[in-house]
C-alpha cells in the first residue's frame, strides 16, 4: 500500500499494471508461493500433505477443489472463537458476510488485512484507467453508499459485509483520499442506522452541492436506480427542506439531524431552480444531468445481475456515460475495468495476477463430464490464468490470502481477449442453473432475455417492468415456470396475456421447448404483483442482515422461502400462456 497519499501517481499505477500483466505467469507462481508460505502452519494445508511445497503442480495435486460447504466446519470454528491456525497462519479476527441473495442465506467468509491490500490494488488500478479517460478535478461525488454495522460473533470475531469491512478498515480513509472525490454526504449519513433516512439525506446533500457533483455512484446499479425512483416520490419534500432550511421530520436519527443542520440553510432560489428542472422533465428522462450539470459519469457495478437496471439508468442519465466498476465477490477481488469507455454490456475485466492465484475450469469439461457415470466423484481439471483461450467459457477457481484455497466461486466468465498476458473476462452468469423442471436448463441470462422481449410489448404502452423474479413450481404435475412482475402502472388483461405468451416463447432452450410441446412442462404463468412488493423483499433481506449496498434481487426463488411468501401474498393478477396450445 502507498504510505504517502502524495505518492499516488496514475502513471506509476498503470506502469506497474503493464509490468505485472506482461509477466502474468511468473507473477501467478510468486503469488501462490507468497500465500502458501504465509499460511504453511494452517491446519487445513498441513492435513493435505503439502509439506511446505509451494509450486502450482504440487498444490493442485494435494489440495482439492472446494465450495463454501466443505470449508464451513473450519469457518464455524473460527466464528466460535478458535484462534489456532485453521485456514491461515495468523488468526482470522474478521469475517465478511455475503449478500445471501444467491443461495438464500448469508455466508461467512474470512477477511484479513491482506484482502484489504488487494482491495486497494483493484481500486488504484481502475481509478488510474478511469481518471485517464474521464479526469475529475476537485469535484465531489454523490455516492449512494450505506455502511451497515459490524457485530461480534459469539466467539468474539468481528463480522460485517465486505463493503463495510473495507469502509471500516483502519487504512481506508488515508488510502482512498487520493482515489476518491470526497462524498457530498457526511459520515453520519453514510454510517447511519436507517437506510431510508440515509438515502433521503444523500439526495438532499447532492442537491445542496449540485454544482460540485462530478460523479454519481453506488456499489450496484440497482442502488442508483432505486435512489432516483425514490427521488421521483420525494422531490417536492426535498425542495421544501431546501427552501425552508429545515430538515423533514421523517429524519429522526439525532446524529444525522445534527450533521445535516450544519449543511442546510434556507435557499429559496435553489429550491425554485430544482422545482423548475423537475417540472420541465418528460417522464424524468435525463434527470441526473439536469440535477447535476457538471457530472462526468455514473459509476457502479453494472454487469451480471445488474444488467436489468441499465435501461432505467440510461433513462435517468441520458447521454452521461455509464461506467461499470470492478469484478469481485465477498470472497475476494478478481479483475479491474481498464477499458472504461466500453458500455457495460460490452465491459471486460482484466485480471490482476498479483492479488490471488486463479484457475479456470473449462465449461466444456463440466458439460462433457456429466455423461460419465462417475461424474459426481470426478474432480474437473483446471487451466492456469495464462492458459485460457479466447472465446471459451470457464468457471473461476480462486485461492486468496485469507484462507480460501482452490475455492469454486460459482461464476461463469468468457475470455474476450488478453491485456498483455492477463485475460480480459466478461461475466456471463452464476454457474448454478436457475430454472429447471425436466430436461430444461435456463440461466439468469435466459430469464433476462425473455423478460426484455416481453417488456417491449409494455413499452409500447409507456409501461415498464420495475423488477422481476421467477420460480419453478413443481407443486403439481406437470411443473411449470412462474414469472413475477412488478409494473409501474395499469396494463390491460389483453396486453399482459400477450406478455405471458411472449415470455413462454422466449425460452428457446431445446429441453424447454420440447418439454412444453409434449406437456412435460406446463404453461408458463405470469403473476403480476402490487407496487412496492420488491421493496418488501428488500426490507425483508435487510431485516435479516443484508446490507442495502449489497442487495441483489434474487432472480429465482425456492419453494419454502419467505421471499416466495411475500410474492404470493401480493399477487394481483395472473395469466397462463397459450403459446403452445
Amino acid at each position: 500500500m502507498l504510505e504517502k497519499v502524495g505518492e499516488f501517481s496514475m502513471d506509476k499505477v498503470i506502469e506497474e499494471f503493464e509490468r505485472l500483466t506482461k509477466d502474468a505467469e511468473r507473477v501467478q507462481r510468486e503469488t501462490l508461493k507468497r500465500i502458501l508460505e504465509a499460511n504453511t502452519s494452517a491446519e487445513y494445508l498441513q492435513s493435505l500433505g503439502l509439506n511446505g511445497r509451494t509450486d502450482p503442480e504440487s498444490f493442485k495435486a494435494c489440495v482439492p477443489l472446494v465450495t463454501h460447504k466443505e470449508l464451513e466446519p473450519y469457518i464455524n470454528r473460527m466464528i466460535d472463537g478458535d484462534v489456532s491456525p485453521i485456514l491461515t497462519g495468523k488468526p482470522i479476527t474478521t469475517m465478511s458476510l455475503s449478500s445471501g441473495t444467491t443461495q438464500g442465506k448469508q455466508k461467512y467468509v474470512p477477511w484479513n488485512d491482506e484482502l484489504f491490500e488487494t482491495t486497494v490494488q483493484i481500486y488504484q488500478t481502475s481509478f488510474a484507467f478511469r481518471n485517464r479517460e474521464f479526469p475529475i478535478k476537485n469535484g465531489k461525488a454523490l455516492a449512494f453508499i450505506y455502511s451497515s454495522k459490524q457485530f461480534k460473533t459469539k466467539g468474539g470475531v468481528t463480522a460485517g459485509t465486505a463493503t463495510t469491512n473495507v469502509f471500516r478498515s483502519a487504512g481506508f480513509k488515508h488510502t482512498m483520499k487520493a482515489l476518491q472525490s470526497p462524498c457530498v454526504s457526511p459520515d453520519e449519513v453514510i454510517f447511519g442506522p436507517d437506510f431510508y433516512q440515509s438515502l433521503y439525506c444523500h439526495l438532499l446533500c447532492g442537491l445542496i452541492f449540485r454544482e460540485e457533483v462530478q460523479m454519481v455512484s453506488s456499489t450496484f446499479a440497482h442502488s442508483i436506480v432505486y435512489a432516483f425512483r425514490t427521488f421521483e416520490q420525494l422531490w417536492e419534500e426535498l425542495c421544501s427542506d431546501i427552501r425552508e432550511g429545515v430538515l423533514t421530520s421523517r429524519v429522526t436519527v439525532p446524529s444525522i439531524r445534527t450533521a445535516m443542520s450544519k449543511l442546510l440553510k434556507p435557499d429559496p432560489e435553489l429550491a425554485n431552480l430544482i422545482h423548475r428542472k423537475c417540472m420541465g422533465l418528460s417522464n424524468w428522462y435525463g434527470l441526473i444531468p439536469e440535477l447535476f450539470p457538471n457530472a462526468k459519469y455514473v459509476y457502479g457495478i453494472m454487469t451480471g445481475s445488474m444488467e436489468p437496471y441499465l435501461k432505467k439508468l440510461r433513462h435517468y442519465a441520458r447521454e452521461l456515460p455509464l461506467l461499470t466498476s470492478d469484478y469481485g465477490s465477498s470472497e475476494g477481488w478478481i479483475a479491474s475495468n481498464v477499458n472504461p469507455r466500453l458500455p457495460p454490456e460490452l465491459a471486460t475485466y482484466a485480471v490482476l495476477p498479483q492479488i490471488g492465484y486463479f484457475e479456470f475450469i473449462p465449461l466444456t469439461e463440466l458439460e462433457g463430464a456429466k455423461g460419465d457415470p462417475n461424474f459426481l466423484s470426478m474432480e474437473p481439471q483446471t487451466v492456469g490464468l495464462t492458459e485460457v483461450k479466447v472465446g471459451e467459457e470457464y468457471e473461476i477457481v480462486l485461492t486468496n490470502p485469507a484462507g480460501l484455497y482452490r475455492y469454486r466461486l460459482g461464476d461463469v466468465v468468457k475470455v474476450m481477449g488478453f491485456y498483455n498476458k492477463a485475460p480480459e473476462l466478461k461475466f456471463v452468469r452464476r454457474s448454478n442453473l436457475l430454472l429447471s423442471i425436466n430436461i430444461d436448463k435456463n440461466t439468469e441470462v435466459d430469464l433476462l432475455l425473455a423478460v426484455e422481449a416481453a417488456s417491449q410489448l409494455l413499452a409500447e404502452e409507456k409501461l415498464e417492468v420495475v423488477d422481476y423474479t421467477s420460480h419453478a413450481d413443481v407443486s403439481k404435475e406437470p411443473g411449470h415456470y412462474v414469472i413475477f412482475w412488478e409494473i409501474n402502472g395499469e396494463a390491460s388483461d389483453e396486453l399482459l396475456g400477450e406478455c405471458c405468451n411472449c415470455l413462454d416463447r422466449s425460452f428457446v432452450d431445446a429441453g424447454y421447448t420440447s418439454s412444453r410441446k409434449v406437456n412435460c412442462i406446463g404453461a408458463l404463468e405470469l403473476r403480476v404483483v402490487k407496487r412496492g412488493t420488491f421493496q418488501k423483499i428488500l426490507d425483508h433481506c435487510v431485516g435479516l442482515g443484508t446490507a442495502v449496498s449489497q442487495f441483489k434481487t434474487p432472480r429465482c426463488v425456492g419453494t419454502n422461502t419467505k421471499v416466495l411468501q411475500i410474492l404470493s401474498e401480493n399477487v394481483v393478477k395472473n395469466y397462463f400462456s397459450v403459446a403452445y396450445n
